[in-house]
């Protein structure tokens, strides 16, 4: 389960779509960056198998929703 979770613009420019994400993941630290099409682009290592990485991009594709689109 995803933790601590926090985004921010990622340009100064709010219109513009893109958000830097942080959360905590089985207590370790983890960063990316949201794109506009729901891409996600790591920016920590990280070495999650496939069917937690989909998990986690779920959660993180709902938290967004949430937070930035609703």
């Amino acid at each position: 389960m995803i933790t601590h979770f926090t985004y921010e613009p990622l340009f100064e420019n709010k219109q513009l779509p893109g958000w830097k994400i942080s959360f905590y993941y089985q207590q370790q630290p983890h960063k990316a960056i949201y794109h506009k099409n729901g891409e996600i682009e790591w920016q920590t290592e990280h070495s999650f198998t496939e069917k937690i990485e989909d998990e986690l991009k779920k959660q993180i594709h709902e938290l967004m929703l949430f937070h930035v689109y609703e």
